[in-house]
């Protein structure tokens, strides 16, 4: 059986569909976070409760990513995808008519399950249907739809909101997302190449268990969870200051803002480049440092100067991202695809967990307590990338003695 070949008419199909999915997936996950503000005006919550409606998902969804790709090895790569989209979308619509923030909370929490099912599928179905002098630009493209769908769905709410409401906001991208699900299951070839096997949950439970046995892998799942922490923090309540004074912005263009998100497509590439030529440790303390000055640049009250820092901060976000994310698949000696999906757990599990944390100090101490916050963690992120680093010189040096 042939591979999906560049320049073929399925080559183009399978590409547009996995990215349709992805840009499914990340605009309804994110599609609560320009609305935080929102939320504490139409439920009486605060911005910390409010913070919540991102967090349940992802800390759901970081869970669910295992299972899902286990699931998926027994049943099946397009069915588990197809199933997780619909409900997805039918889920953001019934988001609209949610009478209480709990029950918008239980809805989020069912749509975090559910949203693993492509970010946990959709590399190996390349990596199984692709042939592999085509699968970079296929998982460059498939990552791309991610974030022009994270970007997209953060947009739309926000001009939504400012027209008609949240509700026809969800709406709108709920019945849109059931648009692109049939393009999806018209245009994605059944897997060729996939062998179903029995779930063997020992055999991944061992596995799991080797991966967090080797301290350069723990370091850098901990770079993930600040990573994220540190960036979902920055956006969960940079809406709380540019719609307050001095700036009194509207929805539409706080929404408008996370087009920075496009620097990062850029940032990420030229990362790689830059770690091919210097290295990836010295490329990811450049990095950090670039996502410290970022958010060190949001201080100021001047509007340019913020989205500037805000400009940086995604910059190096992304960029630290990319070398971190390939690192572990590097690192691991097998298995490497359970390797990547504990990087996305302690990625999903530090948006949670930090993007909420965060909003306590924003409610207590302002801008400056969250800035604190964010320049704290990624201290703890330059600090796990220096422990990585004598990881390895103590690793090279054992492995000289035993050759000597």
């Amino acid at each position: 059986m042939k591979y999906i070949q560049r320049g073929t008419k399925q080559f183009t199909l399978t590409n547009l569909a996995l990215f349709a999915a992805g840009f499914i997936t990340f605009a309804n996950l994110y599609v609560t976070q320009p609305l935080l503000p929102q939320f504490t005006l139409d439920y009486g919550v605060s911005p910390v409760v409010a913070s919540l409606s991102l967090s349940v998902a992802t800390c759901v969804l970081a869970f669910s990513l295992i299972l899902f790709g286990s699931l998926s090895e027994a049943w099946g790569r397009k069915k588990l995808m197809t199933v997780s989209i619909i409900a997805a979308s039918f889920l953001t619509i019934t988001l609209a008519f949610a009478p209480t923030f709990e029950i918008l909370l239980l809805l989020r929490i069912v749509q975090g399950f559910v949203f693993a099912g492509v970010p946990a599928i959709a590399m190996a179905y390349l990596g199984e249907e692709m042939e592999p002098s085509s699968l970079g630009v296929a998982m460059g493209l498939y990552i791309s739809g991610n974030a022009i769908g994270g970007l997209s769905g953060r947009v739309i709410m926000g001009m939504m909101t400012d027209f008609f409401s949240w509700q026809m906001g969800m709406i709108f991208l709920g019945l849109l997302s059931l648009i692109i699900c049939l393009y999806f299951i018209w245009a994605l070839p059944p897997s060729k190449h996939f062998k179903p096997r029995p779930l063997q949950l020992k055999a991944m439970t061992q596995s799991l268990l080797q991966h967090l046995k080797d301290p350069g892998l723990i370091c850098l799942f901990g770079i993930a969870f600040t990573l994220m922490g540190s960036f979902v923090t920055m956006f969960n309540y940079i809406g709380f200051k540019l719609l307050d004074a001095p700036y009194n912005l509207s929805a539409t263009i706080v929404g408008w803002i996370f087009i920075v998100y496009l620097v990062g497509s850029w940032s990420s590439a030229w990362f790689g480049s830059l770690s091919d030529r210097f290295g990836r440790q010295r490329v990811l303390y450049i990095g950090i440092f670039i996502m410290m000055s970022g958010g060190l640049l949001t201080l100021p009250e001047s509007l340019l100067v913020k989205i500037i820092g805000i400009t940086v901060f995604t910059f190096g976000f992304f960029g630290s991202h990319s070398i971190a994310s390939g690192w572990v698949s590097r690192r691991a000696i097998k298995d490497k695809a359970q390797a990547s999906s504990l990087y996305l757990f302690a990625y999903y599990l530090g948006s949670s967990v930090g993007g909420t944390v965060g909003g306590i100090f924003w409610v207590r101490y302002g801008w400056t307590g969250l800035i604190v916050y964010i320049t704290s963690a990624l201290a703890i992120t330059f600090t796990l990338a220096a422990v990585i680093h004598l990881i390895n010189q103590s690793q090279k040096t054992v492995q000289t003695s035993v050759q000597t």
